[in-house]
């Protein structure tokens, strides 16, 4: 069997790999998340049917530690036990609240200064990799329905709109992911 030198030295000098244990991952209990610093962060999920992607945003959310997340609309509220099943206890750790309209919610936060960028792709939207954070400002990022996306008005109401860029051939990534790569993005260009 080849094995390629470089790759011989790596492990000579760092030693083999080995997956660290949960008690490894020093991970914060519940109520020292609800104490620790949050990145100026808010999720807002437009109208999401699906209650797996609800409960992935919360885990997701509770991974790069987001503020808030708004759940608005036709988007189902915890406790559920679909949403249990991927946010694995992330509803009790990430604050959340129903608001029924987002095109209210967006103008309310609007009004507290906090940044909309809709999640969307549309014209005139900026690519993720090229959208500039503000370290001073606070953020919202809108999900959209998974069919027919971020609703227009919402779009339109919007003080950015982010587009992920993409190359094949479907052009559409579920919101779960979208959120994960979106957020990953915002923490790295806020923190680190």
């Amino acid at each position: 069997m080849y094995v390629h030198r470089n790759r011989i030295n790596f492990v000579i000098q760092n030693g083999p790999m080995r997956k660290l244990k949960n008690s490894e991952l020093n991970r914060l209990d519940i109520a020292d998340f609800k104490e620790a610093e949050k990145i100026p962060l808010i999720v807002i999920l437009d109208n999401i049917r699906s209650l797996n992607n609800i409960g992935s945003v919360f885990r997701t959310s509770d991974a790069f530690v987001v503020e808030k997340i708004y759940l608005c609309g036709i988007t189902a509220i915890p406790p559920h036990k679909d949403i249990h099943k991927t946010a694995l206890g992330a509803t009790d750790s990430v604050d959340w609240e129903y608001v029924e309209d987002t095109l209210t919610l967006v103008s309310e936060l609007q009004k507290k200064g906090v940044e909309i960028a809709s999640i969307e792709q549309a014209e005139s939207s900026v690519m993720l990799q090229e959208f500039e954070i503000s370290k001073n400002k606070k953020y919202a990022i809108v999900m959209g329905n998974e069919v027919k996306g971020v609703q227009q008005s919402v779009v339109s109401a919007s003080d950015h709109c982010i587009e992920i860029p993409q190359f094949g051939t479907k052009h559409s990534l579920n919101i779960s992911v979208t959120t994960g790569i979106v957020l990953w993005s915002f923490l790295e260009k806020m923190k680190l």
